[in-house]
């Protein structure tokens, strides 16, 4: 075990008395609590899913999360952008229009829907560097009109 493996060990040990925490050869196992209903939850998933590991779930629980939230830190991002507004305020539309073809170097396309009478959403595909991605994303929250706007991104580097 090497020497970080045992520092963290008696760290957590020492801190989390009730934890085992142990390094074994190049991954980290650790105890974690979890809450009898969301465990039951997960439990009927995994037996309808005809997944048999929970550690093999918790590891793609923590990939899902990182992949979701590394494209805040660098690099390049894929995913869509969704809007949702009320159609009937001001210029909205245009104003939606004209962000858009300001970043059509990240804007792949956009899907238009109508939700009722009056809202509209727009469920607006990207692709490219975290950076433009971000300030689109900041011009659409400024959008007068604008009641929902939520990016669902994940990193498009590797590792």
């Amino acid at each position: 075990m090497g020497v970080v493996c045992w520092v963290v060990f008696w760290v957590l040990l020492l801190r989390f008395k009730f934890w085992f925490v142990v390094c074994v050869l190049m991954g980290f196992k650790a105890g974690v609590y979890i809450p009898e209903g969301l465990m039951c939850e997960a439990e009927e998933l995994m037996r309808i899913l005809g997944i048999r590991s929970v550690s093999r779930l918790v590891q793609e629980a923590l990939k899902l999360f990182i992949s979701e939230n590394r494209w805040r830190l660098r690099g390049r991002a894929v995913g869509v952008i969704g809007v949702v507004y009320d159609h009937s305020v001001g210029d909205v539309d245009r104003e939606l229009t004209e962000v858009q073809h300001r970043y059509l170097d990240i804007v792949a396309s956009t899907l238009h829907v109508h939700l009722d009478r009056e809202r509209c959403m727009l469920a607006i595909a990207v692709r490219g560097g975290v950076d433009r991605i971000v300030r689109m994303i900041g011009e659409l929250y400024n959008v007068r009109g604008i009641e929902v706007v939520r990016p669902i991104l994940l990193s498009a580097e590797r590792g």
